[in-house]
């Protein structure tokens, strides 16, 4: 698996600070000026330490990915002992709180990080570390007779990250079916709906009799 480079306590504070703001205006939406008053460093510094706002947001994207995989390794081995069906249930919570979390990505992601082929690299590495430890827990799963279906493990993530970014990128359409949501909590109101959709789509996939989840 590729590793991030490792970067400096300075650069680390330039992309948190440049984090919080696309958070809040877009990518599009924050100059560098915006992001090196925040930081309280020169314009140039953006140039020095990354080259551009693109290569920024590169290393940023990078970043996150990298300490998504870590995270996600950290809390698996925190579930390892449950049953597979509490597994499968709690890397559910886990993948969709994840990405909902930090959903102004998206769209960035798929029209400017996604054609960089180092980043590429880091997604699929982390696209691997899912499907592996899906694998572990459907074979389990089918061993202790918990599961009736082995599901392919690409199929899984394919089905659970599709409904989570079609939400994201598709607001405007999706918000329409959250009628009681307002802008301050869309995104709880989306996580509710799509915990109890995928829960329900991945269980039956995989011939999950009991409604105890």
């Amino acid at each position: 698996m590729r590793k991030i480079k490792k970067l400096s306590e300075k650069q680390l504070h330039i992309l948190e600070v440049a984090e919080s703001l696309i958070a809040e205006k877009g990518f599009k939406g924050t100059s560098v000026r915006e992001i090196c008053s925040q930081a309280n460093i020169n314009v140039a510094m953006i140039s020095y330490y990354f080259g551009s706002k693109d290569k920024m947001m590169f290393h940023l994207y990078q970043y996150r990915v990298q300490k998504a995989k870590e995270n996600f390794s950290n809390f698996t081995q925190t579930i390892s002992s449950a049953s597979p069906a509490m597994q499968m249930k709690e890397i559910l919570n886990f993948i969709l709180g994840q990405i909902l979390k930090f959903n102004y990505f998206h769209g960035f992601v798929t029209n400017e990080c996604h054609t960089a082929e180092p980043n590429k690299e880091f997604l699929r590495d982390f696209y691997a570390l899912c499907v592996t430890k899906f694998e572990e827990v459907v074979q389990k799963g089918i061993v202790v007779g918990e599961f009736k279906k082995a599901v392919k493990p690409e199929n899984l993530l394919a089905t659970i990250l599709g409904t989570i970014i079609f939400s994201i990128r598709n607001r405007e359409f999706y918000q329409t079916y959250l009628p009681e949501h307002n802008e301050e909590d869309y995104y709880q109101k989306l996580e509710e709906r799509l915990k109890t959709h995928l829960y329900n789509t991945v269980f039956s996939l995989l011939g999950y009799e009991t409604n105890d989840n």
